[in-house]
């Protein structure tokens, strides 16, 4: 967020100082040197966070959920800095928003930070997956649905310490509210897919997602990227 570190490409979004995520500016990326970026996407460009996301660990995890090669939709970081950050609505992560072939089933969401209830932690309403998306379009929830899931009473609040992993399905509906004053809480979140997903935007040019895991397969099997 210091610029202290650079790769071409990565995706910064600023927080709004209302704290309303409605507020967010969009399209500005980077805006020089600041604390106040609630998003950091393309992650995997960093060799250290590339080598938290091909953990043995996750890869077995992703490998027992997908099956074949594996691609990256996203690598990014959540931040709420400290005066809070912003509140995230009701959502789910998927649909014509995300403009791919298939929808994602898998994120794996790490815990820099503790967050804990009352300090930006994840809550959820469990088994709201099963029911797929709620609009085609995805992303925020409508209002109206909300009320009518009765979310607010079936909601789970996860707190979780900094280092602990939570297991997030892409339908599931989640949020997140506010931050601790004083106290940062960001989060590590990766979407795995199987690399038979395209995108089919059409505004830019389709995107290209990063295969991921290759090293471990590449280990086991030599020959593997080497012409004979």
């Amino acid at each position: 967020m210091l610029g202290r570190v650079s790769y071409p490409g990565l995706f910064f979004q600023l927080d709004a100082p209302s704290g309303r995520y409605e507020d967010a500016p969009l399209g500005l990326g980077w805006q020089g040197p600041s604390l106040d970026y609630r998003k950091l996407e393309k992650l995997e460009l960093d060799p250290r966070f590339r080598a938290w996301l091909e953990n043995p660990l996750f890869e077995r995890i992703v490998r027992a959920r997908i099956a074949g090669d594996i691609v990256l939709y996203r690598s990014i970081l959540f931040h709420k800095g400290q005066a809070g950050g912003s509140n995230l609505p009701w959502h789910q992560d998927g649909g014509k928003l995300w403009g791919i072939t298939q929808e994602p089933e898998l994120q794996i969401w790490t815990a820099l930070d503790d967050a804990p209830e009352e300090g930006g932690c994840l809550e959820v309403v469990p088994g709201s997956h099963r029911d797929g998306l709620v609009t085609p379009l995805g992303g925020v929830i409508p209002p109206d649905q909300v009320a009518a899931k009765e979310a607010e009473a079936h909601r789970l609040l996860l707190p979780v310490r900094a280092g602990e992993v939570l297991l997030v399905h892409n339908h599931l509906w989640h949020r997140s509210g506010r931050g601790r004053a004083g106290q940062r809480r960001r989060a590590f979140s990766v979407c795995y897919m199987s690399a038979s997903t395209r995108c089919v935007r059409k505004k830019k040019a389709p995107r290209v997602f990063p295969p991921v895991f290759r090293h471990a397969l590449e280990a086991r099997e030599p020959h593997l990227g080497r012409e004979d």
